[in-house]
């Protein structure tokens, strides 16, 4: 199996960011990894060997990008107008420097968003937000409100709300989403969500479903059994889904 190491100094970021890429042709999957996580952690897990016929066979490559998490919305320290600013520089990293590489490096006109937890909201905001750039969407085990409080897991803005958070927050800004060419980008694409039945964040993506389905979007809501939130789980979710 091809595998590709690679490091630039991103001038939206300010600071070096890494990724590998597995596979030498194919639909081109951007993976962003989950919570705080990095560019490594989709091989570690065990996550590519699972993919490995389809990569091989020359009808996957992966380009697994690293997060800023740790920036962005695990940054304590800073106000949330701070993270969510971070956030937006690094969706402008993927929109304007990792595209392009990928472009660079593979005519395929098919680009499927995916991830596992974070990963899933950062996977699922970019395709809602700009969906004329991906033809399938596969996210396992998603939060699509950061400002919900469940469980264990807090408001990641702390209570703080703009429009910035308004318009990355797919279950608030997809109900007011009215541009025709957006939503039938959205309609022609392939969409997989799956999530545990004790996830406490089912209800989330039941939500998000009933605004995809009050659009016309067609995709899949699959609930698994249990909280279905590990490698275990989502090694098994990529070998049926993607």
């Amino acid at each position: 199996m091809n595998r590709e190491y690679h490091k630039w100094w991103s001038e939206r970021l300010q600071r070096n960011m890494e990724l590998l890429v597995f596979g030498h042709a194919g639909a081109k999957v951007l993976v962003f990894p989950t919570r705080r996580s990095r560019f490594y952690e989709y091989e570690n897990i065990g996550m590519v060997k699972t993919l490995k016929d389809k990569i091989e066979q020359g009808h996957l490559q992966l380009y697994c990008v690293d997060s800023i998490d740790n920036e962005s919305f695990y940054c304590s320290w800073a106000h949330p107008s701070g993270r969510i600013q971070r956030h937006i520089a690094f969706e402008s990293y993927i929109l304007n420097e990792v595209f392009p590489f990928m472009a660079s490096k593979n005519p395929h006109d098919c680009v499927i968003a995916h991830g596992s937890s974070l990963g899933a909201f950062h996977a699922v905001n970019i395709v809602l937000r700009h969906p004329h750039l991906f033809k399938k969407l596969v996210a396992f085990s998603g939060r699509y409100d950061l400002t919900l409080a469940v469980e264990s897991f807090h408001n990641l803005l702390d209570g703080f709300y703009n429009d910035d958070i308004y318009f990355h927050t797919p279950s608030h800004f997809l109900p007011n989403l009215d541009c025709d060419s957006r939503l039938n980008s959205l309609r022609a694409m392939d969409i997989i969500l799956t999530i545990g039945n004790e996830d406490p964040f089912l209800h989330n993506n039941q939500q998000l479903s009933s605004i995809l389905h009050s659009k016309g979007i067609n995709h899949q809501l699959i609930v698994w059994n249990g909280r279905a939130h590990s490698a275990k789980h989502w090694r098994q979710m990529a070998a049926i889904y993607i």
